[in-house]
């Protein structure tokens, strides 16, 4: 049952802005959720919804303060994926297809754990799921913001680390793009009128690399660049997108602050806007004794369970950040997120659920 499921939403691709297939998918989740006792409700956004789902507990914690689980139903794979060159597939015990381990094979578990304990003695239960995740979260921060108020912690249905110790702390995440309007003009005839947006730009981006390098622990990798049309004309617009990983939200608001003044050098107009920003989720002693009551639970069901810090980010990003307990990483076990070779080990999935199920019961 838990394969065939994971197998029916891996064959809903759904790529981040597509808001047809995303709505879509969030509708099967809703209906799925309202029938296991949920009351769902949608945020709704050009990109596409976001879905809310609160739990009612059951008996004497039936009032507490509930459990909080974050996940996002928006992949990095375009529609045609699963047809074109991640077909599902199923061999010596390792399932491939786009989508499954980043992060489907989270949400199956999380609903099959819900499922598994129906009926028993449990905290409420609040569900996000996100529209935008694999893009930042942009759209969805202030409702994760707003729906962590008063959680008891907070889980996150990402993929573990790969031995399956769960994530503890993350580094921060922030996506900047520079856009450099200059001066069209004919690149033979008339040079000197013109000025070249993407030699500015080419500029302010050696200029970032002189800001990283002056503090530790920072990540930069320009990810896209766009710009100019033709060789014989100067190149009037110009843009990169940026993503930065801060270890520390003091070394991160330094490298923003820095990026935000960089100034022109030429007789260009500058423009540096934050896309999406996930603060720096640092180790706390509320996540080492969440995790030590995890861990707990999962003795219970015969695992072992261990956790480290990580450095990708996430919707837990922020629950961390705003000192909710929080730990990450109850997604199954497997490898190639983002990667064509994308997989989980099958008999991890009843695994997580076991340890879900227990998560559920015993916090």
């Amino acid at each position: 049952m838990i394969i065939e499921r994971l197998r029916e939403y891996v064959g809903a691709e759904t790529p981040t802005g597509d808001a047809a297939a995303l709505n879509a998918f969030a509708d099967r989740l809703a209906t799925r959720y309202a029938g296991l006792g949920a009351t769902v409700r949608r945020d709704p956004h050009p990109t596409g919804d976001h879905l809310i789902a609160d739990f009612p507990g059951r008996g004497p914690r039936a009032e507490d303060a509930p459990l909080l689980f974050l996940a996002h139903h928006d992949t990095v794979w375009p529609i045609g994926q699963l047809q074109d060159a991640m077909p599902w597939r199923e061999a010596d015990g390792i399932i491939h297809g786009p989508g499954v381990f980043d992060m489907k094979g989270g949400l199956v578990v999380l609903e099959t754990a819900l499922e598994q304990v129906a009926g028993q003695d449990r905290r409420p239960v609040r569900v996000i799921v996100v529209a935008d995740e694999e893009v930042g979260s942009p759209s969805a921060r202030a409702l994760v913001t707003a729906e962590s108020k008063g959680v008891y912690a907070a889980f996150g249905l990402e993929p573990p680390h790969p031995n399956g110790d769960l994530k503890t702390s993350r580094w921060g995440s922030t996506r900047v793009r520079i856009e450099v309007t200059g001066r069209e003009a004919h690149a033979a005839l008339d040079p000197e009128s013109g000025v070249s947006a993407i030699d500015e730009l080419v500029d302010q981006l050696i200029a970032v690399r002189r800001i990283v390098a002056e503090h530790d622990h920072v990540l930069c990798n320009v990810g896209t660049i766009t710009g100019g049309g033709r060789t014989n004309v100067v190149p009037g617009a110009a843009a990169a997108d940026i993503g930065f990983r801060f270890v520390d939200p003091s070394t991160e608001e330094a490298v923003l602050a820095a990026v935000a003044a960089l100034h022109p050098v030429r007789d260009a107009q500058l423009q540096v806007r934050v896309m999406s920003n996930r603060p720096a989720w640092q180790p706390s002693s509320a996540t080492d004794e969440l995790l030590a009551k995890v861990a707990a639970a999962g003795r219970s069901v015969g695992q072992e369970v261990g956790g480290a810090a990580a450095s990708g980010a996430a919707d837990t990003n922020l629950t961390g950040w705003l000192g909710i307990p929080t730990v990450d990483g109850l997604g199954p076990v497997g490898k190639g997120a983002h990667a064509v070779h994308e997989q989980v080990i099958a008999a991890s999935l009843s695994e997580r659920v076991a340890l879900v199920a227990a998560i559920l019961t015993s916090l």
